[in-house]
Protein backbone atom coordinates (compact mmCIF):
# COMPACT_ATOMS: atom_id res chain seq x y z
CA UNK A 1 0.00 0.00 0.00
CA UNK A 2 1.75 3.35 -1.00
CA UNK A 3 -0.33 6.43 0.83
CA UNK A 4 0.45 10.20 0.88
CA UNK A 5 -0.93 11.86 4.51
CA UNK A 6 -0.84 15.34 4.07
CA UNK A 7 -2.71 18.94 4.46
CA UNK A 8 -3.41 20.00 0.55
CA UNK A 9 -2.37 23.77 1.42
CA UNK A 10 0.87 22.90 2.50
CA UNK A 11 3.69 24.18 -0.85
CA UNK A 12 6.06 21.26 0.19
CA UNK A 13 2.93 18.51 0.24
CA UNK A 14 2.45 20.14 -3.30
CA UNK A 15 5.70 19.31 -4.61
CA UNK A 16 5.52 16.17 -2.95
CA UNK A 17 2.36 14.76 -4.41
CA UNK A 18 4.03 15.51 -8.20
CA UNK A 19 6.45 12.36 -7.15
CA UNK A 20 4.49 9.72 -7.58
CA UNK A 21 3.23 10.60 -10.37
CA UNK A 22 6.58 10.99 -12.07
CA UNK A 23 7.51 7.90 -11.22
CA UNK A 24 4.53 6.08 -12.04
CA UNK A 25 3.68 5.07 -8.30
CA UNK A 26 -0.58 4.77 -7.67
CA UNK A 27 -1.00 6.72 -4.08
CA UNK A 28 -4.32 7.71 -2.50
CA UNK A 29 -3.96 10.85 -0.84
CA UNK A 30 -5.12 11.32 2.58
CA UNK A 31 -5.49 14.89 4.06
CA UNK A 32 -5.59 15.23 7.60
CA UNK A 33 -8.00 18.09 7.65
CA UNK A 34 -10.77 16.78 5.63
CA UNK A 35 -10.58 12.80 6.40
CA UNK A 36 -9.14 13.02 9.87
CA UNK A 37 -6.30 11.33 11.75
CA UNK A 38 -6.83 7.83 13.72
CA UNK A 39 -5.18 7.03 16.87
CA UNK A 40 -4.12 3.90 14.85
CA UNK A 41 -2.79 5.69 11.88
CA UNK A 42 -0.78 8.17 14.36
CA UNK A 43 0.79 5.14 16.42
CA UNK A 44 1.37 3.33 12.90
CA UNK A 45 3.70 7.20 12.04
CA UNK A 46 5.25 7.42 15.92
CA UNK A 47 6.17 3.42 15.79
CA UNK A 48 8.16 4.50 12.60
CA UNK A 49 9.37 7.45 13.10
CA UNK A 50 8.88 8.48 16.88
CA UNK A 51 6.53 11.47 18.12
CA UNK A 52 9.44 13.93 18.28
CA UNK A 53 9.84 13.27 14.54
CA UNK A 54 6.08 14.17 13.49
CA UNK A 55 6.10 16.80 15.87
CA UNK A 56 5.98 20.12 13.64
CA UNK A 57 7.49 23.19 16.18
CA UNK A 58 7.00 25.87 12.75
CA UNK A 59 3.40 25.39 12.63
CA UNK A 60 1.46 28.14 14.03
CA UNK A 61 -0.17 25.73 16.19
CA UNK A 62 2.49 25.18 18.37
CA UNK A 63 3.23 29.08 18.96
CA UNK A 64 0.10 29.40 21.17
CA UNK A 65 1.46 26.89 23.57
CA UNK A 66 2.88 28.83 26.36
CA UNK A 67 6.93 28.36 27.62
CA UNK A 68 6.16 25.39 29.77
CA UNK A 69 3.25 23.47 27.35
CA UNK A 70 6.14 23.27 24.84
CA UNK A 71 8.92 22.29 27.40
CA UNK A 72 6.97 19.68 28.97
CA UNK A 73 6.26 18.62 25.81
CA UNK A 74 6.42 14.20 25.94
CA UNK A 75 4.93 11.97 23.88
CA UNK A 76 1.30 11.03 25.76
CA UNK A 77 0.83 15.20 25.41
CA UNK A 78 1.93 15.32 21.68
CA UNK A 79 0.09 12.75 20.46
CA UNK A 80 -2.95 14.09 22.50
CA UNK A 81 -2.08 17.21 20.75
CA UNK A 82 -0.99 15.77 17.05
CA UNK A 83 -5.12 13.82 16.87
CA UNK A 84 -6.84 16.96 18.16
CA UNK A 85 -4.82 19.40 15.47
CA UNK A 86 -3.38 17.58 13.32
CA UNK A 87 -1.43 21.14 11.56
CA UNK A 88 0.64 19.84 14.29
CA UNK A 89 1.71 16.63 12.31
CA UNK A 90 5.32 17.38 9.75
CA UNK A 91 3.69 16.86 6.60
CA UNK A 92 3.56 14.96 3.98
CA UNK A 93 4.24 11.23 5.10
CA UNK A 94 4.63 8.78 2.50
CA UNK A 95 3.99 4.96 3.61
CA UNK A 96 4.98 2.77 0.92
CA UNK A 97 4.59 -0.99 2.25
CA UNK A 98 6.55 -1.27 5.84
CA UNK A 99 8.41 2.21 5.25
CA UNK A 100 6.98 5.33 6.00
CA UNK A 101 9.09 8.54 4.87
CA UNK A 102 8.13 12.33 6.54
CA UNK A 103 8.66 14.97 4.86
CA UNK A 104 10.18 15.74 0.74
CA UNK A 105 13.40 16.95 -0.79
CA UNK A 106 12.91 16.42 -5.01
CA UNK A 107 15.95 14.58 -5.76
Amino acid sequence: MTALFDIKNCDTVKKAQTWPQAHEIGHPCHNFKTDGLTSGQLDRFTGSLGFASLLNRNNGGWRPLGASQRIEMGATKALRLMLETPTLIKRPILVMGNQTVIGFKPG
